[in-house]
């Protein structure tokens, strides 16, 4: 692998937006600037690659954007971007700006463009995990998943006081896509009767189960956490299911949806952003190509991007364990 002069990299977020990409570009930028180079922010994601959308950045771009969720960049999927020949245009845009490297932040989505840009044009390229699924390997956790966790408890928490005055069982869906991480996460963390993730079929039979006895040791409220994209169905479905078994509870369907992406980012996750951001320019001085940093035990490693998007990462056999002991 040749080892390339760079001097100008740019900086571009794509897919769905998590809570710390304003920081983790603002690390980048700042980084960039503390080694001399010239930074430049690509907005709408692989989008505004091809329309030609960048800008090179100053100090007053990304003043005050720490604290902020979302990403000032913008983020947008990009259908054209999927053929060659959206590629090509988007690497001539890049080589007219005279950008040497990009930093791309998202999921696995935009990690694999990253990939496929360095593959077929050499262009250099760090991948940050920016998503709220927590679903990347090669890092402890994703750019987003703590804020996303520390929401969707909040929200059930204030659904806990409804549940709690009305005798009610609620199903409360969460965000995820196919993984169970925020499910797990904000299950545990919100004293929840059962947790149905991806990773695990549960058959309703034993929901309803597990439900008829916390009813006869008189608990006083009842939620079940679903993540989206379960095998067993979306929280609607499995209330619908649960209800004829249970015709006697009031039955209600809570689904937090996008609420998830927003607010501002927590304080873990301006820290991972910050740190992962200057790993980004760092990685890329140091010659390291067509890589994902991550943090893994307080200390930053970079993952092939193959890797990284490929290999399946696993919900903590011993959270579930935790989780259903806690709800018994």
């Amino acid at each position: 692998m040749e080892l390339k002069t760079i001097k100008k990299i740019g900086v571009l977020t794509s897919g769905g937006d998590s809570p710390g990409m304003n920081a983790a570009i603002r690390a980048a930028v700042r980084a960039g600037f503390y080694y001399n180079l010239e930074m430049y922010g690509v907005y709408r994601g692989y989008e505004g690659l091809i329309q030609n959308d960048i800008k090179k950045l100053h100090s007053g771009d990304i003043a005050h954007v720490l604290e902020r969720g979302g990403t000032f960049l913008k983020s947008a999927r990009s259908a054209e971007f999927r053929t060659p020949e959206g590629r090509k245009k988007a690497y001539d845009n890049l080589r007219s700006h005279g950008i040497d490297a990009l930093i791309v932040i998202g999921g696995d989505g935009s990690l694999t463009g990253a990939h496929l840009f360095y593959k077929e044009f050499g262009i250099p390229a760090v991948g940050l995990p920016g998503t709220i699924d927590n679903d990347l390997s090669g890092t402890d956790s994703t750019i987003g998943f703590d804020t996303a966790c520390n929401t969707a408890i909040e929200a059930i928490d204030k659904i806990r006081d409804t549940a709690t005055s009305h005798d009610r069982l609620f199903f409360v869906e969460v965000m995820g896509r196919d993984a169970g991480f925020i499910a797990i996460n904000a299950g545990i963390g919100s004293a929840a009767a059962a947790i149905l993730i991806p990773e695990k079929k549960i058959a309703v039979e034993n929901l309803v189960e597990k439900l008829k006895v916390r009813t006869k040791a008189k608990k006083a409220s009842n939620i079940v956490i679903v993540a989206e994209g379960g095998k067993s169905g979306g929280a609607a479905e499995i209330a619908e299911k649960v209800k004829k078994h249970l015709p006697y509870y009031d039955i209600k369907v809570t689904i937090l949806g996008h609420l998830q992406r927003g607010g501002a980012p927590s304080s873990y996750d301006r820290l991972l952003a910050s740190k992962l951001g200057v790993a980004a320019v760092e990685g890329l001085l140091q010659g390291k190509y067509d890589v994902m940093a991550g943090l893994i035990n307080h200390k930053v490693v970079y993952t092939p991007i193959k890797r990284a998007i490929v290999d399946d990462k696993e919900v903590d056999e011993d959270d579930f364990r935790v989780a259903k002991i806690l709800s018994t």
